[in-house]
This record gives C-alpha cells, structure tokens and sequence, in this order.
C-alpha cells in the first residue's frame, strides 16, 4: 500500500492577506504525513507591475507573459512570495524548502505554442516532474513549497500556471504515494452562483464540466483549475478537492471525480 501525500495549493486573495495566509499555514502544518505546497501570487505579481508600468493581459484566465512580465514574475513568485511562504512555515514549525522548477531541475516544461492566434509569451507548459527528486525531499523530512515558475532547459525560466503545477507534481507523485491534492482559495467550493458563497456545488464530473462551461456556469480563471484538477484524477491521483483555505482537511468544498 502506497504511503499518502497531502499537496495542498493555495492561490488568489488568500496569498495577500497575511491573517488568512497564516491560518492556512498553521493548517497545513497540521496535516500528517508527507505534504507539498503549491503557491500561486497572480495577484501580488499583477500589483508589482503596475507599480512599475507594466500592464497585466490576460486571456482564459491564463497570464500573458513578454520579457517585462517574466522578470515581473520570477522575482515575485520565486522570490517574494516563495520566501515569505517558506519563513512563515519554518515558524510553524514546517521545514520547508522553496523550490521553482529551474531548482534540481524539478519541473521542466517547453514554452507555450502559438495557438488561435494567442502568443502567451514565456509562458511553459509542464513536459516532466522529476517525482524522485521531490520524493527524496520528503522522504529526508522536509517540505517542498513550489513556486509557479519552470524551466526549459535552455537556461530560461517560463511562467506557468500554479494550478497546472500543482496537477503535474500530483500526477507524478502518484506513481510513488497515495495522493490527495487540495485547490485552497477564497471561496468554499465552486459555486453555481458566484454572488452566493454557500452554493457550493458538491461533485463535479467530467460530463459536469463540459455542461457547466457550455452553459457559463463555470468561466474565467475556474476553467483550468478544473481542467487540471480533472487531469490530475485522469492520471491516477486519488482525490483532488477544491475548498475554501480555513477548510482543507478534505473534508468540506467541491469534490472532482
């Protein structure tokens, strides 16, 4: 019997408030047995570049990236907000290792294709996880937390969505433990009515999605958190939940099947 993993990510307004961000931590500290963080931090990265005249574009809920936005995003997800994660779980008593994909060469991807007519820029799209890097980690006690950066091999970094990397590094690690991913961010679940924070819709199917995204109930940055967690059981993983970040003990939110 596999041993179980926990990779809990967090993302959205959750990674900007300080009080939510330390109750979520101190919760993940909890978790028993073998855990991974995934963090995301669009939003810190969207307020940096403003800072610096730098516009935000984004298309499906996917992030444009030229050269000013990749520099944008390297020194506020690998830097900023993977340290601060890091710092406040060493502090909970976590010892934890911030990683992006470049780091061991833990998750190496290939720059996005021209698609539709839509140049996403240096944005990467996952092509391994070295699972046994991450396994030799947790397996010496510590506790990576990922950052939503990759690499390609060539010496570049590529930005990449911190939901795709949360389902990579869980389809890879599910060839070695029993896996449990958990989507944590400011809302309880998905929600057939975004102005409504209790309809939380309880299970989600592949057939599901396809009805809820025909008929607009489900859009924007939801879709591929989604299409990733839906991915992720395709490939073996045994849970994925998505839930609200005061509620990741896998009991509560929305379940994909």
């Amino acid at each position: 019997m596999k041993e179980k993993l926990t990779i809990v990510k967090v993302g959205g307004a959750v990674v900007e408030d300080e009080a939510q961000l330390k109750q979520l931590l101190t919760d993940f500290a909890a978790i028993q047995g073998r855990k991974v963080l995934v963090h995301g931090g669009g939003r810190r990265a969207t307020q940096v570049a403003a800072r610096l005249g730098i516009e935000s574009q984004m298309v499906g809920g996917r992030r444009i990236t030229d050269e000013q936005m990749l520099e944008v995003v390297t020194m506020v997800y690998g830097g900023l907000v993977n340290k601060h994660v890091v710092a406040m779980l060493q502090a909970a008593g976590v010892s934890a290792i911030g990683l992006t994909g470049a780091d061991g060469d833990v998750i190496r991807s290939h720059r996005r294709p021209i698609k539709d007519g839509i140049d996403y820029g240096f944005v990467g799209d996952v092509d391994k996880v070295e699972n046994k890097t991450l396994q030799r980690l947790v397996e010496g006690g510590m506790v990576p937390v990922l950052a939503p950066l990759t690499h390609d091999g060539q010496g570049n970094m590529l930005n990449t969505n911190a939901d795709t990397i949360a389902s990579e590094a869980a389809k890879a690690l599910a060839e070695l433990y029993d896996v449990t991913l958990i989507y944590s961010f400011e809302k309880k679940g998905v929600l057939s009515n975004p102005d409504d924070d209790e309809s939380v819709i309880p299970t989600i199917t592949r057939t599901d999605f396809e009805r809820y995204k025909a008929d607009g109930t489900i859009s924007g940055g939801m879709l591929p958190k989604i299409e990733n967690a839906l991915a992720a059981i395709e490939s073996g993983v045994s849970r994925v939940i998505i839930t609200l970040a005061t509620q990741i003990d896998g009991n509560h939110g929305t379940v994909i099947h």
